[in-house]
């Protein structure tokens, strides 16, 4: 894990935390530009991304760790404007959290980000989910994607569905569970579903959504 923040207090305070719960902890940045160079040196499994920084900032920051591979994003900020949410995700970032996100809730979204997972803070999921529904059309047979036509035409309701759930976070295991379908079957749905959003994960598949 390295830690990207501003400040110190901060980073010192998250550390602790952190190391608490056994996470390690092998570097901090206190800006963007040393974010991109400790993660190229010390190659973390992700980094937790503040994203208004002097000098170079965290979305800058973001998208060339995610370009470069260099390691997972999780964004942890205090600001939740759209631009902001929409500019992280759309960089690259895994997720994204409110630094008033309690020690649990950062702990297990720091892991589920290492294991390959997504996140997003509930008031965001909460608009992106208002954003789908308010571009959905009425007909659950064959329904229009939020707000705009899918790239790869228009979703089915059992795609809508799968849509609402990667919305709220949840993993394959709760799709499947939820609509009473193999988890084998939401892995095809969701690759339908990003196909058709033109996304690259379920991250970008929201930030998409929120814009729509």
């Amino acid at each position: 894990m390295l830690l990207a923040d501003d400040h110190g207090a901060i980073r010192s305070a998250l550390r602790i935390m952190l190391e608490a719960h056994g996470i390690d902890v092998v570097g901090e940045a206190s800006d963007g530009e040393v974010a991109v160079r400790n993660a190229r040196a010390l190659r973390p499994d992700v980094v937790l991304m503040d994203l208004r920084m002097p000098g170079r900032d965290g979305i800058s920051a973001t998208r060339e760790i995610v370009d470069e591979a260099l390691a997972d994003v999780l964004v942890l900020t205090s600001f939740d404007e759209d631009d902001l949410v929409d500019g992280a995700i759309l960089a690259g970032a895994a997720g994204f959290l409110l630094k008033t996100a309690d020690a649990a809730t950062l702990v297990e979204a720091i892991r589920a980000v290492a294991a390959g997972g997504g996140v997003l803070d509930p008031r965001v999921t909460r608009r992106a989910l208002a954003a789908a529904r308010a571009g959905a059309g009425s007909d659950r047979e064959q329904v229009a994607a939020p707000g705009a036509a899918p790239v790869g035409g228009a979703f089915t309701a059992r795609e809508q569905d799968v849509l609402d759930g990667i919305l709220r976070g949840w993993s394959n295991a709760q799709l499947a569970d939820h609509l009473g379908i193999s988890v084998t079957t939401v892995k095809t749905h969701v690759s339908n579903v990003l196909a058709k959003l033109g996304a690259r994960s379920r991250s970008h598949a929201a930030a998409i959504v929120r814009q729509r």
